[in-house]
């Protein structure tokens, strides 16, 4: 694995309820947590209005922290196309934002996060959060009760893991590279 002096990693666990996202800090190879938190949409009735406060909150938080990259959770696979469309639009909207400011992305399997977490990629949200707190000495008091916080800390650690790596075949290091690399999903591209 290669050391890593100091990175930043900003993991986003997409929703359309709640948006949860967690700040890694890395300095010699060592991970430590910056910052996690939620996004709270429930008060948002109109969808379009919940991609707009994803969209501010993300490059908010992208501002404060300065990420050297993006780790997301890819949508999985559900019955129901309209919440599957309404969870990528989310998805993107945040994506959008790092992307604004030139910031790679990477997007997980929630089954490759949890592998990477647990060893277990059927682990539940609650065995995710409690592995996350013991990796990073995260006191109980500082655990919010919406483990979408954790399960965007999850993105970031798994990536922070798969960082010795070298390839990774969904990372986006730009606007022209996405294209590049997703022809077929892009009109005039």
């Amino acid at each position: 694995m290669r050391l890593v002096r100091e990175k930043i990693i900003l993991g986003i666990d997409p929703g359309t309820t709640f948006m949860g996202y967690g700040v890694l800090k890395i300095a010699d190879n060592k991970p430590s947590l910056m910052a996690m938190g939620i996004i709270d949409l429930r008060k948002y009735g109109d969808h379009y209005l919940k991609l707009r406060r994803i969209f501010e909150r993300v490059s908010g938080i992208i501002e404060s922290y300065l990420p050297d990259e993006m780790a997301i959770e890819a949508p999985f696979y559900g019955k129901n196309v309209q919440s599957m469309l309404k969870l990528g639009r989310a998805q993107g909207v945040a994506m959008a934002a790092a992307l604004r400011r030139d910031i790679p992305i990477t997007e997980y399997a929630p089954l490759k996060i949890k592998m990477s977490i647990t060893g277990n990629g059927q682990a539940s949200k609650e065995q995710v959060s409690d592995m996350l707190q013991r990796l990073l000495h995260i006191p109980k008091e500082e655990l919010l009760p919406q483990l979408d916080a954790t399960d965007g800390l999850a993105a970031a650690y798994c990536h922070f893991l798969q960082m010795g790596r070298p390839h990774l075949e969904n990372a986006y290091h730009d606007w022209k590279d996405f294209i590049a690399k997703n022809p077929g999903k892009v009109k005039g591209g």
